[in-house]
């Protein structure tokens, strides 16, 4: 889970990707970076940290020009040394920068094409840098001077041929403009929007609509899967599908959790299907505990704050904030590590005594993966004195890996692999748990949108759309991401010195 945006204007874009990075905050807070375009002169700042730690006014003067692009990262690897920060950049053809969400799941097998077919040479770990070299390829085959929008979409058309995954993807040319595309099942999210200046319209191309909102852009739409995108330094817009066999199978994840609630993906309202959520576990509930003895829902915040209070009105409940967050510790889910994690729960959460005393609460969250925060803040509501302790899930058991750019840890990792809903329940010390239905949740996000008829469920049900992830792939994935790898990982990058160039405005 990363965050992209792609801005083409008539006055410096630096403050406009600035701003629209920290509204996409949330999508990664490992690192950050922005790279703009003047007079066919890249330049970039990229580091390790929050937005706005990396960039500081010593930067932001230095990132000179009217279109760039910009990215928030988290790695889904163990990867998060400051050369994995993105934009990615190649000299040849043109200068192209890229930034890049979501995982390839042919990485290894285009390492040696790239290598040994396309001559070319792959400097980090990341996956995104060998999607650039994989689109530079392509585009190169145009044998331009200068590339037009028919030479860009014809690359990208190759490109979805070769990569395989989900992915969205916005990139700058020199002298020419930003392109973006998504992967040819929208699994990953992406949208563009227009606003009209004195000057002309300017265009955003971003992760999720609530950067466009914000910034005083209005949304377009959402870029169908495989379709792509070109707006040229001079504003024209040029749009195009580029794959062969497109599908709509957008990741219900984003929707339990990873989505601001103020988002609309794929023309649904992220906030409206986490109160649909909310409605269908209450009626769960009511179906199969209807002598329930809940006194109060209490929601953990933030995310499941929403299906929290629907849960409530539906079931005659009070709902009470019997938490307080600390808005300054980062999210949990994409902590790297299992001890980081669980110690950030306490500094990140406080109980309010009074709404548990004596009551038997129920309380409400997005997802439970790994179950260590689960854990942990059931412990916090029997110290704060609750009498009973039952949770609810939004989301149905998280029981496999995901692949397409989530950093769902190793099955063996998650909480609910081999394990029945009870025996959860029984780890995490609730005495009792629910979860959603998985066809709950697909309704709750579906009618927002009847028209999509699928979506990415694969932590949930190990089925991947994409239709090419092996028994030998997934145990790859489990061993880049199991959190020994990644604490062994962290521990030597720390002794090393990174060195990250192109005209790096430091």
């Amino acid at each position: 889970m990363c965050g992209i945006i792609g801005v083409v204007g008539f006055s410096p874009v630096n403050q406009i990707i600035y701003d629209g990075l920290t509204i996409l905050q949330h999508r990664g807070q490992d690192a950050a970076g922005m790279m703009t375009s003047e007079s066919g002169r890249f330049y970039q700042r990229k580091d390790k940290g929050l937005v706005k730690d990396v960039f500081h006014t010593r930067h932001m003067r230095q990132l000179h020009g009217n279109v760039g692009i910009g990215h928030v990262r988290y790695p889904t690897a163990g990867n998060d040394s400051a050369a994995e920060a993105q934009p990615f950049y190649v000299n040849a053809p043109y200068g192209i920068g890229l930034g890049h969400n979501g995982n390839l799941t042919n990485t290894d097998a285009l390492r040696v094409e790239l290598h040994e077919q396309d001559l070319r040479h792959i400097n980090t770990t990341s996956d995104s840098e060998v999607l650039l070299n994989v689109f530079a390829h392509e585009l190169q085959r145009c044998g331009k001077l200068h590339p037009e929008a028919a030479d860009i979409f014809d690359a990208i058309e190759r490109v979805h041929r070769r990569i395989k995954g989900g992915y969205a993807v916005v990139g700058l040319i020199a002298e020419t403009g930003v392109f973006a595309f998504r992967d040819p099942f929208g699994i990953r999210p992406l949208c563009y929007g227009t606003r009209t200046t004195e000057l002309g319209v300017e265009v955003m191309i971003a992760s999720e609509s609530v950067a466009v909102d914000a910034l005083g852009f209005e949304l377009v739409r959402d870029l169908a899967p495989g379709e792509a995108i070109f707006v040229s330094e001079s504003g024209e817009v040029h749009t195009r599908q580029c794959a062969d066999h497109p599908t709509y199978a957008p990741c219900i994840f984003e929707f339990v959790y990873l989505a601001r609630p103020d988002s609309i993906m794929d023309g649904i309202s992220v906030y409206q299907a986490r109160m649909r959520m909310g409605e269908k576990l209450a009626d769960k509930v009511l179906r199969e505990w209807p002598d329930h003895d809940i006194d109060v829902i209490i929601p953990i915040p933030d995310t499941s704050r929403t299906a929290a209070l629907e849960m409530a009105v539906a079931l005659k409940l009070p709902y009470r904030e019997g938490f307080i967050k600390n808005r300054y510790i980062g999210r949990t889910f994409i902590m790297p590590g299992q001890a980081e994690r669980k110690k950030s729960v306490r500094q990140k959460l406080n109980a309010i005594d009074l709404e548990f005393k004596g009551k038997n609460v129920l309380l409400v969250d997005d997802s439970i993966v790994r179950g260590t925060t689960s854990a942990e803040i059931i412990r916090m509501a029997r110290e704060a004195g609750a009498n009973k302790v039952y949770m609810a899930s939004a989301a149905p058991p998280v029981r496999y890996a995901y692949v397409y750019g989530i950093d769902m840890p190793s099955p063996d990792e998650l909480i609910a692999h081999g394990r029945s809903e009870a025996e959860v329940g029984e780890a995490i010390g609730a005495d009792r748990l629910i979860y959603q239905d998985l066809d709950d949740l697909v309704d709750a996000v579906r009618q927002g949108h009847p028209n999509i008829t699928q979506y990415d469920c694969s932590c949930f049900t190990g089925e991947y759309v994409t239709g090419d992830v092996t028994e030998e792939y997934l145990a790859a994935v489990a061993g880049g991401r199991a959190d020994g790898v990644k604490t062994e990982a962290q521990e030597r990058r720390s002794r090393d010195i990174v060195t990250v160039g192109l005209h790096n405005a430091e």
